[in-house]
């Protein structure tokens, strides 16, 4: 049995609360938090506002917010403990080196009403000594199929790049439910089609995916567009676009 304490109780902290309380090899021990808000929903487990209170135990999460985890780490009044962040941004090295560093990484998108299966979450794992990283892979197994060594450059890029195809791609779609609002038309008519092109790049890589007036360099359709537009904003975001995918595919601009 793994015995966890979790340091945080937002998104990141209560999605893997509830991923290892369902799990026969991992007991979550005990969840902290600096004031009583957000531990009533770790009810089934024991809670604390006190570092000076943290239990023994195998391994420490801390899933806060990336800006607070160094100060938090140099609190811990822990010794040669296994301490790991959940951040795809911060390095290692950001955990005091007082204990034993690692970081347990969830690329996913978490949002604290929506429930996610953790099996199909790729976990990112990173330690400073083999013996931690073995202890790491058997506690991320144990939620998830997709498990992944990761050094903390390689990661700091992958938290990039799932900024451009996640968070990005979504603001994308508020600019588009935006437009079909100002022309009342409903948002859903474009469900299908932000579907299939997901559904696409499970086959095709995402520059064999690309279609639209810019890859054809339709100069008629993106200038059509461009003066159907009535904000800047995005206009600035069409014209910046259709030059990086003219640009990709080799178009004359």
């Amino acid at each position: 049995m793994i015995k966890i304490v979790l340091l945080g109780t937002g998104n990141v902290a209560t999605h893997l609360f509830n991923a290892f309380q369902n799990c026969d090899n991992t007991e979550v021990i005990q969840v902290y938090n600096r004031s009583h808000k957000n531990l009533a929903a770790f009810k089934t487990t024991d809670t604390t506002t006190s570092i000076s209170k943290l239990k023994k135990a195998d391994i420490y999460i801390i899933a806060i917010s990336d800006d607070s985890i160094a100060e938090l780490s140099k609190k811990l009044q822990l010794r040669k403990k296994l301490i790991v962040h959940t951040s795809g941004a911060k390095s290692i090295d950001t955990i005091s080196n007082q204990n034993r560093r690692g970081v347990f990484y969830p690329l996913q998108t978490l949002s604290a009403t929506k429930s996610v299966d953790f099996k199909t979450i790729p976990l990112c794992l990173e330690a400073e000594h083999s013996d931690d990283l073995i202890l790491l892979e058997q506690l991320a197994k144990t939620i998830s199929s997709a498990v992944y060594h990761i050094n903390s450059a390689q990661r700091k890029a992958l938290h990039v790049a799932a900024v451009f195809v996640n968070n990005f791609v979504n603001h994308l779609y508020q600019k588009g439910e935006e437009i079909c609002l100002e022309h009342k038309v409903s948002f859903d008519i474009l469900k299908p089609l932000i579907q299939e092109t997901a559904a696409k790049i499970m086959t095709l890589s995402p520059k064999e995916s690309q279609t639209g007036p810019a890859i054809r360099n339709d100069k008629n359709v993106t200038q059509q567009h461009l003066e159907d537009l009535h904000s800047t904003t995005q206009q600035e975001i069409y014209k910046l676009l259709t030059k990086s995918i003219q640009e990709t595919h080799g178009n004359k601009l």
